[in-house]
Parts: C-alpha cells; sequence; structure tokens
C-alpha cells in the first residue's frame, strides 16, 4: 500500500477540520460566541460560511452527525440571524427549542400514540 500523497493527507485533513466545524454549528451557545468574538461581522467569514454550503449535499451530509448544523448553516446565511443570536436571551431560547425537538420529535411516535391509531382504524 503506498502512503497518501501530500495533497491527499492535505484534503483530508481540510475535509476533517471543516466537518469539526460543520457540527460545531449545532450548538447555539456556540453561535452565541462566534457573535460576541464579532465573526458575525467579518466579511471574510461570512463568504467562509457560505461557502460551507457543499456540506448540504448528500455525499457530504452522510458525514454530518448534528443535522441541525446543517439548518443552523442555513440560518447563518442571513443577517438577520446572526444578530438574534447574538443575544443570550435568544440563544437560550433556540437552545430549548433544540431540546424539545430532540426530545419529543427526534423519535417516531411513541407506543402508546400507535396503539391509539391502531385502534382508531380498526373502528
Amino acid at each position: 500500500m503506498t502512503p497518501p500523497s501530500p495533497n491527499e493527507k492535505d484534503d483530508l485533513e481540510r475535509f476533517q477540520m471543516e466537518l469539526e466545524f460543520v457540527q460545531c454549528l449545532a450548538n447555539p451557545w456556540y453561535l452565541n460566541h462566534l457573535a460576541q468574538q464579532q465573526y458575525f461581522k467579518d466579511e471574510a467569514f461570512i463568504h467562509y460560511v457560505e461557502y460551507l454550503q457543499y456540506w448540504k449535499q448528500p455525499e457530504y451530509a452522510k458525514f454530518v452527525v448534528y443535522p441541525h448544523a446543517l439548518h443552523f448553516l442555513d440560518l447563518l446565511q442571513h443577517a438577520q440571524f446572526r444578530e438574534h443570536i447574538s443575544t443570550s436571551e435568544h440563544t437560550q431560547e433556540l437552545h430549548r427549542m433544540q431540546y424539545f425537538h430532540w426530545m419529543y420529535l427526534r423519535s417516531g411516535p411513541s407506543k402508546e400514540t400507535q396503539q391509539q391509531s391502531q385502534q382508531q382504524q380498526q373502528q
């Protein structure tokens, strides 16, 4: 087996770093930190976030463990969201909504709900 070329190693490292960054975007408090550090006022950073949209393509999205990261990547394209996430109150609200999504909407219907549905169909 031949060792990877320097370009292949660089590409792999870039892939891993971008994937890690994109996944960090799933954390509303990390987004708040970026806003507090004024990253969202830096045009170069905004262009970088725009560039990262390619992670939404299926061949890349399959590597993303936290799907909220892709949703927040979309939202970061909007100045209003970038401003919104800069306050702790809005960040807390976003975190709370994310938590409830994970808690109640992520999994399918409960067994109880499925049983009720089956009973209604049989009537």
